[in-house]
């Protein structure tokens, strides 16, 4: 059903969702075309089932029952269903109720709600996933509780509402469970709700990279070819399960030393992921018998999609609904391909030609197939594997964001790289980093930075500096080229994080050692001055040198320099010995080494150049102890691995971000914030105001709000903004000071004069009626009539700092919260800090004190400090008004004047907007498509 067969249905009801195996299902509203679907459905389940949810042998629906459960008013009446394949696999309902439990309109909040799950798909999270969907729509149709009653053997169901994390009520009457569920979301049931969705995400991931079977469709009889070579990459990689070619013109069978089939249902096993090769106009036949025989993943390496235009663009969205149909996961369209080299796994279904990459402790992942290969070079030159490899081509289902939520737990991932050209979802995004980041550093390159004109990827509003800078407030080390991706991931691989920023320079050129400390104090860092040992040091010089510098407590980390040797008598080799026997006898703090035209101690420093061993999982350890190395990863039998660079510049810039972020991971540690709550926030009343507000705006239109709502949309979050009174005359003006109370303030609030005070637009301190009228003249008279300037009244308020507060949601960053004083300090010179929303009372302070003209809000040269503690406070308050409902896209607060007491918001402008389809806020859901 659509909106155009039926104006009622809530289209935006409709979700996408990971179950709890990895799998997908369709949530989507009951409609009266659904009759067929629930009957089969209700004949699917068992007669066990049925019992618990009707409380009696109920084997089948009658036609009244099934027009009941077909017909809803999607407000006092709702039913929702998850689907697999157009099928129902379970349903949830609600009936609004009364008080005395009868049926009810609103303001009834309470309703009663039903499941049933068919008993083949019980255990994969069905029931959960409709509770979160459920329970959503029930507050938007104003349904604050949800009463259930279910049978005591029905153990299932009633673990499905307790650990739901909503407050409840329980109770045994009439020889059954009674429960009482409060749906205002808490703290433990969003961590429930984000739990489970990184289970879900991280198992469909984990399906993906770990199939016990792969088939190839598209395979060339010629062996030429995408198809062919993505086989081949796969067997010479030594590939543990079953792999099958597919090609409908096959007459043979084997395909490569492969067995081969006309059709993926010849095969006549289960296949767990299916690469799929042939043109974009047979990609649909491929998906559907994929779909059919119950294969769980594709990666589909055909292009012809969005990167090719709107015609693609269509395509694409296509294939993403017919994929989830079935209740797979994609990756691509456009992709390159994915590896996984667990020993046990051993999966190389990409376009990577053998070798494969050898294991290691680093994640990758790329939207770029290009880049994909220059990275994955550039690894295997620096003697660096991987734990795993995704190359998502267009990202049409599988994202960055499943591959963290992979990785946040992957025992064989230490360090996650990622070159992203968009974020898709960055709220989730940063949420997503900041979690994984407080156990082991993600790196981030970022490309479109600079889009052309009609690149794919979107401009962002913010300046890329601010963007690097709030990314980096949420963990993230983000660099500005695919090489430092390489050579800080190297580092981080590698070596232990720093304990703090003083560098320890030493080697056999004191040119380089020079060209090295620069690069430190350029980067920020507390470089002791360099030891020179001269250009006769031996190796055994390095190791004594390198020694002293590690069991120093002068310095935090080492940068060792090397030359080539005028003699042939100190090869590379003794020189990457005597280095890692240092390293092995002091592991604490991390070194690197700069090298000039010394291929070979690049490779005889990295794992290649020793004897490489399978690497076990390398915990970063407690934040508290950043030197922590973890256990020994895929290391010589000298010691671990060291990272060298051939410019000084790269090395240190390396070294600078493990020391950023050692410095990140402390700071959590030692205090992560919190978000405080406040109770006086009208968080639901807020939430019927903007659904008031939007009822007859436009989807993708934006609504600036009156004066007047925006005022009362604030005050719903305790932001008191001062109230201002029309002065459209002189006369007027002395009515407006008459209620305010004197002294007053008269300024215009014309777009070219607000917040102008420099063109003389504001008049303050008057404190009689006389002062006003003659001030009025004078404003009139200087800038145009009172239609023109729309002057207002308003009361003054004790003098202090005026600063600026706002939040706009950035394509680039998500949802910002912005700080900094009014006038030039922020206009000109742009001493603007931001932080992330939802901002903790540990980022609000920080915020304040992060501009450089902070001091005059701490008594510089004499002044009264002001009420940093209340601005604080109207931070906090603001952050949470715009996480709680990303219907507000932009709040301008200006001025906000700081005092010894209290601060005082005189002028407000609020923006709003429907939500995004896919946002991080609600129950779980997959982007829309």
């Amino acid at each position: 059903m659509t909106i155009e067969s039926d104006p009622s249905y809530p289209a935006h009801w409709e979700a996408d969702v990971v179950l709890r195996d990895g799998g997908t299902a369709r949530i989507r509203p009951i409609t009266t075309e659904d009759a067929g679907r629930l009957v089969s459905f209700y004949e699917q389940v068992s007669d066990e089932s049925k019992y618990y949810r009707f409380f009696a042998p109920y084997p089948r629906l009658s036609d009244r029952d099934v027009h009941r459960f077909t017909h809803h008013d999607y407000v006092d009446r709702v039913g929702l269903a998850a689907t697999i394949g157009g099928e129902f696999i379970g349903t949830v309902r609600y009936d609004r109720i009364g008080a005395d439990g009868r049926p009810a309109s609103g303001p009834a909040d309470e309703a009663e709600v039903a499941f049933l799950v068919q008993d083949a798909h019980q255990g994969r999270g069905v029931a959960s996933a409709l509770l979160e969907h459920i329970g959503a729509v029930a507050r938007e149709r104003g349904i604050r509780r949800f009463a259930a009653e279910v049978l005591p053997a029905n153990t299932k169901m009633i673990k499905v509402f307790t650990d739901a994390g909503y407050q409840q009520k329980r109770s045994f009457e009439d020889g059954s469970v009674h429960l009482t569920l409060d749906l205002e979301p808490t703290a433990e049931s969003l961590a429930v709700q984000r739990a489970r969705e990184q289970r879900a995400e991280a198992h469909s991931v984990q399906r993906l990279l770990a199939p016990g079977s792969v088939a190839v469709v598209g395979v060339s009889r010629s062996g030429a070819g995408v198809g062919a070579a993505a086989l081949r990459n796969l067997r010479d990689s030594g590939f543990h399960g079953h792999l099958y070619a597919v090609n409908e013109a096959v007459t043979r069978d084997l395909l490569d030393g492969v067995r081969a089939y006309r059709t993926i249902e010849a095969i006549g096993a289960p296949v767990d992921l299916a690469v799929i090769a042939v043109p974009a106009d047979r990609v649909p036949d491929a998906v559907a018998a994929c779909g059919e025989h119950g294969v769980q993943g594709l990666v589909v390496l055909s292009a012809g999609y969005g990167e090719s235009g709107p015609a693609g663009l269509a395509r694409q969205r296509e294939l993403v609904r017919q994929v989830r149909s079935y209740g797979m996961r994609l990756i691509g369209p456009n992709a390159y391909g994915v590896i996984n080299t667990a020993p046990e796994v051993e999966l190389n279904a990409s376009l990577t030609p053998a070798p494969m990459p050898t294991r290691g402790r680093i994640g990758l992942f790329t939207q770029s197939g290009a880049i994909g290969i220059a990275l994955l070079s550039a690894l295997l030159r620096r003697g660096e594997g991987l734990s795993s490899f995704v190359s998502a081509g267009n990202r049409a289902d599988v994202s960055g964001n499943d591959i963290l939520q992979y990785w946040y737990d992957d025992e064989a991932t230490d360090v996650a790289l990622l070159y992203l050209e968009t974020l898709g979802n960055p709220r989730k995004f940063t949420r997503l980093a900041r979690r994984t980041a407080a156990v082991k550093p993600v790196v981030v390159a970022k490309g479109g930075r600079h889009s052309p004109a009609g690149h794919v990827v979107p401009d962002t509003r913010l300046p890329e500096a601010t963007v690097s800078a709030l990314l980096r407030q949420a963990g993230v080390i983000r660099v500005d080229t695919v090489t430092e991706l390489v050579d800080v991931g190297l580092l981080l691989a590698a070596q232990p994080l720093p304990a703090g920023p003083r560098i320890a320079i030493l080697g056999n050129s004191e040119s380089l050692g020079i060209l090295t400390y620069d690069a430190c104090l350029t980067q920020g860092l507390r470089p002791l001055a360099p030891l020179d040992l001269t250009t006769a040091a031996a190796p055994a010089d390095f190791r004594a040198a390198l020694t002293d510098a590690l069991r120093s407590d002068d310095c935090d980390a080492v940068v060792v320099t090397a030359i080539p040797w005028v003699s042939e008598e100190a090869p590379a080799d003794d020189l990457a010995g005597a280095l890692r026997e240092a390293v092995a006898e002091y592991p604490g703090k991390p070194v690197a080494v700069v090298h000039v035209e010394l291929g070979e101690l690049v490779e005889a420093l990295s794992a290649v150049g020793g004897v490489p061993h399978p690497a076990p999982s390398r915990s970063w350890g407690p934040v508290a102890d950043p030197a922590h190395r973890g256990p020994a990863g895929p290391l010589s039998a000298a010691g671990d691995s060291i990272p060298s660079y051939p410019a000084a510049e790269r090395a240190v810039k390396a070294v600078a971000e493990a020391v950023r972020y050692g410095q990140w991971r402390r700071a959590l540690a030692d205090d992560d914030g919190r978000v405080p709550e406040y109770e006086d926030i009208d968080e639901a009343g807020a939430a019927d105001r903007l659904a008031g507000l939007l009822a007859d705006v436009d989807p993708g239109a934006v609504l600036a709000l009156t004066d007047w709502d925006a005022r009362e949309l604030l005050a719903g979050y305790g932001i008191r903004v001062l109230p201002t009174l029309p002065a459209p005359s002189a006369d007027a003006a002395v009515r407006a000071a008459g209620v305010l109370g004197y002294p007053v303030a008269l300024k215009t609030t014309a777009p070219h004069l607000r917040h102008r005070a420099d063109l003389g637009g504001v008049r303050l301190d008057l404190t009689n009626e006389a002062e006003l009228r003659r001030s009025y003249e004078e404003l009139t008279d200087a800038l145009g009539k009172p239609a023109e300037l729309q002057p207002v009244v308003q009361a003054m308020v004790a003098r202090g700092v005026d600063t600026v507060v706002r939040s706009v949601i950035d394509p680039a960053a998500g949802a910002v919260l912005s700080f900094g004083l009014a006038g030039v300090a922020s206009e000109l010179l742009g001493d603007t800090a931001h932080r992330l929303v939802p901002a903790t009372d540990r980022d609000a302070a920080g915020l304040i004190r992060s501009i450089r003209t902070a001091p005059l809000l701490f008594g510089w040269r004499g002044s009264d400090p002001v009420d940093t503690p209340a601005l604080e406070e109207l931070l906090l308050r603001l952050s949470r008004l715009v996480d709680d409902h990303p219907e507000v896209i932009g709040v301008s607060l200006e001025p906000v004047v700081v005092a010894a007491e209290g601060v005082s918001v005189l002028s407000a402008t609020v923006r709003v907007a429907h939500p995004p389809a896919r946002g991080d806020l609600g129950p779980r859901t997959l982007p829309s498509y």
